[in-house]
């Protein structure tokens, strides 16, 4: 396996300038699969904290950043949506969320919103001891009670030190909604309809945002609260 990743092949997600360079760092192993940003471009790239990967290893040696609660030392962890960044000699905090297009952006939060990160339920299995494991979009998992009233397409805030759930938004309509993949990536509106489709296709989803309505597949879809479309009135 290849250690390198050329810079016109990494996924729309990944907020580097295809052109400038012909190859860039590659995602190590981790949460969120292919789509997952190596943390050093994070750090060199987007916030200019770094000017080279071993300035990176360095600051990361230092314990002086954190994501989703925890000190991360390998500048290839990836990175990716919802996930909280936390600088605590800096004061500074922000949670990964889809800008317009897809590409992942940072927005600034205060201290106690990094308490907690979103995650939507992709999938729920039965586990022994009477519990239900529910599986998240990053690749992580939490288990809970088998009768707690939590379904896939859900979104839930996991605390980033206990992991204890700190929210619950039910997918439904009315929901406040981001699309996060396809041609409408990047909007916010809320659920006006939910079309069931026969068979193993997609059901299509009609948003109505502030300015605009459109439709997409509920695949692409995460139900967020409206405190997670900004920071500064958080």
């Amino acid at each position: 396996m290849s250690n390198h990743q050329k810079r016109l092949s990494v996924p729309n997600s990944w907020p580097v300038e295809r052109k400038t360079a012909t190859f860039t760092v590659k995602a190590g192993a981790g949460p969120h699969g292919r789509d997952g940003v190596p943390l050093l471009i994070i750090l060199r790239d987007v916030l200019g904290y770094t000017a080279s990967k071993k300035e990176a290893r360095y600051a990361l040696n230092q314990d002086s950043v954190l994501v989703n609660g925890q000190s991360v030392s390998d500048e290839q962890r990836p990175i990716g949506m919802f996930d909280i960044l936390a600088f605590p000699e800096r004061d500074e905090y922000y949670r990964v969320f889809p800008d317009e297009g897809g590409r992942l952006a940072l927005t600034p939060i205060d201290e106690d919103a990094a308490d907690g990160r979103l995650a939507k339920i992709e999938d729920k299995t039965n586990v022994p001891g009477g519990e239900t494991q529910l599986n998240l979009h990053d690749g992580s998992n939490l288990r809970v009670e088998s009768d707690s009233d939590y379904n896939t397409k859900d979104s839930i805030v996991v605390g980033t030190e206990d992991k204890e759930i700190l929210a619950h938004f039910p997918y439904e309509e009315g929901s406040l909604v981001t699309a996060v993949r396809g041609q409408h990536a990047g909007e916010i509106g809320e659920v006006t309809d939910i079309t069931v489709t026969p068979g193993s296709g997609s059901n299509t989803v009609a948003v109505e945002g502030d300015e605009n309505e459109f439709e997409t597949v509920e695949e692409y879809l995460v139900v967020i609260d409206e405190n997670f479309t900004g920071g500064d009135d958080e």
